[in-house]
């Protein structure tokens, strides 16, 4: 048991997912960060899936509402091809429908070619310090502020502006089960709009109603590196894109659309 009271993001309890703390957003304290869900489903597909030499090359993940801090539940169905695999999942709180999900994977093969893993344009992890710090957001038992170790690699959090980190999970997402390399990117995918903020958090929210995640490989290493930008039009929609790192090069790409408001007085 952690210093937090939990062990992880999530507990199974049969066929539902029960949150912790561990999982909690920044929006509301009665809402999941995005990344715990969409982690979630894409451990799920892979599940339902079962199949090592299929990967998860895409998850598209729609946020139909707030995820809630309440027992969750998968329903799946899946295709039945043998390169090419789409697993369609809805994540259910009681009888309302929270998230929808699509997961595509193809099946690797090798080609007899030399990998191009070329670097990344970030320092390492081991040389990165600054914590994730955004102003105004209470730092409470979190996904963004416990569940992972973010550390800064350019720009800053505590200011405006294009940034990348490097992600870290500190937890299991569901108790007793591993967490995989695919899983891993996901989580980290959705902080791109937290990552790269552009206006003050206090004033505004900036809330993604979806996430895209491609993958052309999974991560080979512990530590997943977001390259982040925001996009803000006037009318209040907003569109942040990712380039993913892992510590050998470039692993993919996230984007999310944004739904921009000014907060009430």
């Amino acid at each position: 048991m952690s210093e937090t009271g939990h062990e992880a993001v999530f507990f199974r309890e049969g066929d539902v997912f029960v949150p912790t703390e561990l999982g909690r957003g920044p929006w509301s304290p009665d809402a999941l960060h995005g990344g715990a869900p969409a982690a979630l489903l894409a451990g799920y597909a892979e599940e339902q899936v079962g199949d090592p030499d299929m990967l998860l090359s895409r998850l598209t993940m729609e946020l139909v509402r707030p995820v809630p801090m309440a027992p969750l539940a998968i329903q799946a169905s899946m295709g039945k091809g043998r390169s090419v695999r789409r697993v369609e999942m809805t994540l259910t709180s009681g009888d309302t429908v929270v998230a929808r999900a699509v997961a595509l994977f193809l099946r690797a093969e090798p080609l007899g070619i030399e990998p191009r893993l070329g670097g990344h344009p970030l320092p390492g992890p081991d040389r990165c310090h600054e914590p994730f710090v955004i102003p105004g957001m209470e730092q409470v038992t979190s996904f963004h502020y416990t569940a992972m170790d973010i550390r800064v690699a350019h720009g800053q959090t505590v200011g405006p502006g294009p940034a990348a980190g490097w992600f870290r999970m500190q937890y299991p997402l569901v108790a007793g089960e591993s967490v995989s390399a695919a899983m891993r990117a996901v989580a980290a995918s959705d902080f791109g709009n937290g990552l790269s903020w552009i206006l003050p958090f206090d004033e505004y929210t900036f809330v993604n109603t979806d996430l895209t995640v491609y993958l052309h490989r999974h991560p080979r290493t512990e530590w997943v590196a977001l390259d982040s930008r925001t996009v803000i039009e006037p009318n209040g929609i907003g569109l942040v894109r990712s380039e993913i790192y892992d510590e050998q090069g470039r692993i993919g790409t996230a984007q999310q659309n944004l739904l921009v408001r000014a907060r009430q007085a």
